[in-house]
């Protein structure tokens, strides 16, 4: 990658059946498309697994997320024909988490601790101690720095549930977004000792079946109660005014609900239940400090959506910060946080930075306004 010189990320807006869906999204960002594919690809391909063994791995998932979902599959179908590319390659990039891992297993090759990449800090705030009066949810996204030239956001307009905006890597159906019922989601890497014993559903697909909820009763649900590959960290949130983080095990799901109006988490387990059950095997040394800089930054008072921004910006033991610039690791990957993305729900609006240790200048992306309208928001 370049110098950072990052761009906003591109709009997609989509309609119809999943097919229909799915073709006019592979036709909008064909080569972002296939940049997230080249990316994951080629982590396949050092791990040294050959084209039997990788159509065996991808497999293994397709039948799962067919099982969750036929339509997930059915749009992947139209994604994988409007890009020109393979289906295989789309379930890729859609487990690319849980893929890489049992490819990993399978080598015998355990990612090394200088080589994590991973992160992510997560925020809900309240109705309660909002300065606009109504809940915040934010995040900052910590992950390959090449994702800065891969990921989009896509508006995606249902006949069968609400619409819902999504920041996502480019040919994934679903990463953090919100809905037109008024729910939201973010996701933080976490790691125990029970990951990858068995094959669960890709938590691209657990995401992307939160949003498509008109209940928040649902939205939980799904992430509670759905069996997954590995652990993750769930934040969930309501235009309502509630707001609820699970940390996830592959077969169970811890709650953790708000102290004075306020979540934060970061990638380490907090839960006491969780910590008493399993191990936390991920261990992050930056995650420790970066939670409790953001509640330190947030304070007591009534927060806006400008106080959440630049609480996400703190670059405290820099560079392994809340806010983390472009660094190369012993492996040679570039990691850093990807994305800035704070939302509103009852508005149904998203303001997102690229890179944003690189630049401070935000898009506020509308889950009702036409593409055309985009607008630079205020930091």
């Amino acid at each position: 990658m370049n110098a950072p010189n990052p761009q906003p990320f591109p709009f997609v807006s989509v309609s119809g059946s999943p097919h229909e869906r799915g073709v006019q999204y592979g036709k909008a960002v064909p080569e972002r498309i296939r940049r997230s594919i080249s990316l994951y690809a080629g982590t396949l391909d050092e791990l040294g697994l050959d084209a039997a063994q990788k159509t065996r791995l991808i497999g293994g998932f397709a039948e799962q997320i067919a099982a969750f979902g036929a339509h997930y599959l059915e749009e992947m179908r139209g994604i994988a024909s409007g890009a020109g590319v393979t289906l295989d390659e789309i379930i890729l990039v859609n487990a690319r988490t849980e893929v890489v891992a049992q490819a990993r297993r399978a080598a015998n090759r355990p990612e090394a601790e200088d080589d994590a990449v991973d992160g992510c800090t997560g925020a809900i705030i309240l109705p309660g101690r909002s300065a606009t009066g109504r809940l915040i949810h934010g995040m900052n996204w910590d992950w390959r720095a090449e994702c800065a030239e891969t990921a989009i956001v896509l508006r995606v307009n249902r006949d069968d549930g609400p619409d819902f905006l999504t920041f996502v890597e480019a040919g994934g159906l679903a990463r953090c977004g919100l809905n037109a019922a008024g729910i939201a989601i973010t996701a933080n890497y976490l790691e125990s000792e029970r990951d990858y014993r068995e094959i669960g559903v890709p938590l691209v697909l657990i995401r992307r079946k939160v949003l498509e909820q008109a209940h928040f009763a649902q939205a939980v649900r799904a992430v509670a109660a759905t069996p997954k590959a590995c652990s993750n960290n769930m934040m969930l949130s309501t235009a309502e005014g509630f707001g609820i983080d699970f940390e996830c095990a592959p077969d169970e799901a811890f709650p953790l609900y708000p102290e004075n109006g306020l979540i934060v988490h970061a990638n380490h387990w907090f839960s006491p239940v969780a910590l008493a059950k399993l191990k936390d095997a991920g261990l992050l040394g930056d995650s420790f400090y970066r939670d409790w800089r953001v509640k330190q930054l947030l304070g007591e008072g009534r927060i806006g959506p400008e106080d959440l921004k630049a609480a996400l910006f703190d670059s405290f033991a820099a560079p392994f910060a809340v806010c983390r610039p472009v660094l190369s690791n012993k492996a040679g990957d570039l990691s850093a946080t990807v994305a800035m993305i704070i939302m509103d729900p009852v508005a149904g609006t998203m303001d997102v930075a690229p890179l944003p240790a690189h630049c401070q200048d935000f898009t506020r992306y509308s889950l009702l306004a036409p593409p055309a309208a985009l607008a630079r928001a205020a930091q």
